[in-house]
């Protein structure tokens, strides 16, 4: 895997070698996409620390935590779009977290464990999908997708 380094020119912008990208089923309420963007992106972090910077830190000397080394992008796409995308990103072995529809019902982390281990790949009715690795290929695991607005 690419390790997420970035390049610069003096007057240019910081262009990674990776991306962190979120797809979301575009049939998801404002709350749903919020609520499953920030469960994606978590799974990310936990588990590939080489997208975490350093802490934060105020003039006053507060710290704050970490964050994310480079921007999230995130795109919508269908149901389709989506399946698609999840076929990708597996037949590339990329890093990945999912969040299915039946996690909008459970209310734990067991249970959305036993939601997602109760259903076949194949038939996991996704409604987001994040993704991690070299810039070209998230763009192609990306294909048909579209920016979110």
């Amino acid at each position: 895997m690419t390790t997420a380094t970035s390049t610069a020119t003096s007057a240019g912008p910081v262009r990674f070698d990776t991306k962190i990208a979120v797809l979301l089923r575009d049939d998801l309420e404002t709350w749903q996409r919020l609520n499953v963007t920030a469960f994606l992106v978590s799974g990310l972090g936990t588990a590939l620390p080489e997208v975490i910077g350093e802490p934060y830190e105020d003039a006053d000397g507060v710290r704050c935590l970490s964050m994310f080394r480079q921007p999230v992008l995130v795109f919508e796409g269908t149901k389709e779009t989506l399946a698609a995308a999840h076929a990708r990103v597996l037949s590339r072995s990329l890093p990945r977290a999912v969040f299915t529809s039946d996690l909008f019902a459970t209310g734990n982390d067991r249970d959305n464990r036993a939601a997602v281990r109760a259903v076949r790949t194949a038939d996991l009715d996704l409604v987001g999908l994040a993704v991690y690795g070299p810039r070209n290929a998230v763009d192609k695991v990306l294909k048909g997708a579209r920016m979110h607005p």
